[in-house]
C-alpha cells in the first residue's frame, strides 16, 4: 500500500492540482488530463513557451508562485514535480492537509500506460525528436498511438495525444522524479519496447559520475518483458553494455560506417551510402542483409540520421511496412526548438534550439553548419544561454570550446542564476571559455544582456548569415526580439 495515496484515489480523481505545472513533462500530463475529463490547476515560479503557450490555449489556469492558498480551490489529489523540494511551502500545505499525492510519472502510468504497449524512448540525447517521429511513423501507418513527449511535434502541434491504439510512445527522461522518490522516471512507465540513443554524463545536480546513469539504464532494460523489444545504439559501449540486463532480444542500429570504424560489430538495423544535404539525409537502410531501399529524411545532420535509424527500427520492426515507413519519414516536420527557423529577415535565418549539452551544441552547430553554410560568406553566429544545471557547473567548461567548431562568432549571454547556492569555485567561467574561443581562432563574447546581444548582432548581419540560438528554456524572447529588431532596420540594410 503506498503511504502517500490508495490507486482508486488517483484512479477517480475530479479535481487535480499540479505543482510545477509549467515544466515541460508537467504542462504536458496537464493537458492529458484535461482530456480525459479531469479539472486541472496548477502552480508554478515562473513560466514560458512553448508550455505557458500550451496551457493558456487549453484554458488550464495558472497560478503564479507558490503559496497555501493555491491549494483552497479544493482538489482531490495533488501531482508533486521533480522541481518541487519537500520544505515548498505549497507541498507543506499539501501534506498538512492530508491529500493524496504522487509524482507525474507514476501517475502517468497508472492514468495511461495501463493497457497499452508503452514505447519508451531513453538516452542522453536524441528522445525528443526519436519519440516524435516513431509516434508521427505510427500515426502515418494508421496506428493511432498515443504519445507523450517533451517537446512539440510540428506534426501533431502539441506534446500529447491520448491515441486509441494500443501502442503509447513516451519520452522516458533519466531525471529524478520527485523529493520522495530519486529514481528516474523512465522506471514508472513500463516498457514492452525500449530504446537506448546514448548515455553520456549529464544531470551533474543529481548524479556523482556516469558510471551511476549507466546502472539506471540497466534498470531500465531489466524491465523489459521477455517478450519485449530493446532497440540500442550500436556505436555506443555504455549504451551496449546496459542493454545487457535486459531479458528481451536487444537489437542494434545506427551508421553502419560509424559503427564498424569503432571496431564493433555491424548493427542489425543500419545506414549505408549517408548523404547530407541542404534538404536534409538520404541514406539506404539494411536490416542484416536485407535492403529496404533509399530514405530521403529532412531531418539535418549525422545524429538524425542515427535518430531516425532506431525510429525506423522500432516501427517497421513492430510491423509497418518499410514502403509505409518511408513516406511517413519524407511528410515528418520535425519538433519545436529542434533546429527550428524561427523567420528569415533580410536573408538572416534564425534558428531556436534546445541543445545545452556540449555534445549536443557539436551536433547542433555540425548539423545547421551544413545545411546552411553552403554559400561563400555566409556566417554562423552562435549566441547560447547557460542554463542548464549541467550546463552552469565547471564539469564541461573544457568541453564548449570545441562544441562550438564551425561558428563564426559565438556570443554568451549571462548564466542563468538560480536558487541552488551553487558555490562560485563549482560554476562555469564564461570569460576562460570564450578565451579558450579566441585561443582557436573564433570570434566571441560575453554580453551580459540580451537586449545588448540582440543590438550588437542586427547592425553586423547581412544576408545569407544564420543566427542559431541555443537553450533549454525560452532565452528571454532572443529569436522573435531579434527578428522584430531586423525588420525595424530593414531599411539600414545595405544588402536590402
Amino acid at each position: 500500500m503506498n503511504d502517500r495515496y490508495h490507486l482508486d484515489a488517483l484512479l477517480n480523481a475530479k479535481r487535480i492540482h499540479i505543482l510545477g505545472i509549467a515544466g515541460t513533462a508537467m504542462g504536458t500530463f496537464a493537458g492529458m488530463l484535461k482530456a480525459r475529463g479531469v479539472e486541472v490547476r496548477g502552480s508554478d515560479a515562473a513560466a514560458y513557451p512553448p508550455m505557458s503557450d500550451q496551457l493558456h490555449s487549453q484554458a488550464i489556469p495558472l497560478m503564479l508562485g507558490y503559496a497555501p492558498e493555491n491549494l483552497d480551490w479544493g482538489p482531490d489529489f495533488v501531482i508533486v514535480g521533480n522541481v518541487i523540494r519537500q520544505v515548498n511551502p505549497e507541498a507543506t500545505a499539501m501534506r498538512e492537509r492530508g491529500l493524496p499525492h504522487a509524482s507525474f510519472p507514476e501517475a502517468f502510468g497508472q492514468l495511461f500506460l495501463r493497457n497499452r504497449r508503452p514505447i519508451v524512448v531513453t538516452g542522453t540525447h536524441g528522445k525528443t525528436t526519436t519519440t516524435s517521429l516513431i509516434a508521427w511513423l505510427l500515426e502515418h501507418g494508421g496506428t493511432q498511438p498515443g504519445l507523450f513527449v517533451g517537446g512539440v511535434p510540428l506534426n501533431f502541434g502539441r506534446s500529447f495525444r491520448l491515441g486509441d491504439g494500443l501502442p503509447f510512445v513516451v519520452e522516458g527522461d533519466e531525471y529524478d522524479t520527485a523529493y520522495f522518490d530519486k529514481a528516474p522516471k523512465f522506471l514508472h512507465y513500463a516498457p514492452q519496447v525500449g530504446v537506448i540513443t546514448n548515455i553520456e554524463f549529464d544531470h551533474a545536480d543529481i548524479f556523482s559520475d556516469v558510471d551511476v546513469i549507466e546502472t539506471w539504464f540497466a534498470r531500465f532494460a531489466a524491465l523489459l518483458p521477455p517478450q519485449g523489444r530493446l532497440v540500442v545504439h550500436g556505436a555506443e559501449a555504455r549504451a551496449r553494455r546496459a542493454a545487457t540486463a535486459a531479458a528481451c532480444p536487444i537489437e542494434t542500429y545506427g551508421r553502419g560506417a560509424a559503427v564498424r570504424g569503432a571496431g564493433l560489430d555491424e548493427p542489425e538495423w543500419h545506414a549505408e551510402d549517408v548523404s547530407l544535404s541542404g534538404d536534409g539525409a538520404t541514406f539506404r537502410l539494411w536490416r542484416g542483409d536485407r535492403d529496404l531501399g533509399l530514405f530521403d529524411s529532412p531531418l539535418p545532420g549525422l545524429h538524425n540520421v542515427d535518430n531516425t535509424v532506431a525510429a525506423l527500427a522500432v516501427v517497421i520492426g513492430d510491423g509497418l511496412p518499410h514502403n509505409t515507413a518511408r513516406t511517413g519519414l519524407a511528410a515528418f516536420r520535425s519538433v519545436k526548438k529542434r533546429q527550428e527557423v524561427k523567420g528569415v529577415v533580410r536573408g538572416v535565418t534564425v534558428i531556436d534550439d534546445f541543445a545545452h549539452h556540449p555534445t549536443a551544441v557539436r551536433e547542433t552547430v555540425s548539423a545547421i553548419s551544413a545545411r546552411y553554410l553552403r554559400h561563400p560568406g555566409a556566417r554562423l553566429f552562435c549566441c547560447f544561454e547557460v542554463e542548464s544545471n549541467t550546463s552552469r557547473r565547471r564539469v564541461f567548461q573544457s568541453d564548449y570550446p570545441p562544441a562550438f567548431d564551425g561558428a563564426s562568432v559565438v556570443l554568451f549571454c549571462k548564466p542563468l542564476d538560480k536558487a541552488d547556492n551553487l558555490p562560485e569555485d563549482a560554476r562555469i567561467q564564461l570569460p576562460e571559455v570564450v578565451g579558450s574561443l579566441e585561443a582557436m581562432g573564433v570570434e566571441a563574447h560575453l554580453i551580459p544582456e540580451v537586449d545588448d546581444i540582440i543590438a550588437w548582432l542586427v547592425p553586423r548581419l547581412r544576408a545569407g548569415d544564420v543566427v542559431l540560438g541555443m537553450s533549454g528554456r525560452h532565452f528571454h524572447g532572443f529569436h522573435d526580439r531579434l527578428l522584430m529588431e531586423l525588420d525595424i532596420h530593414r531599411g539600414n540594410d545595405p544588402t536590402h
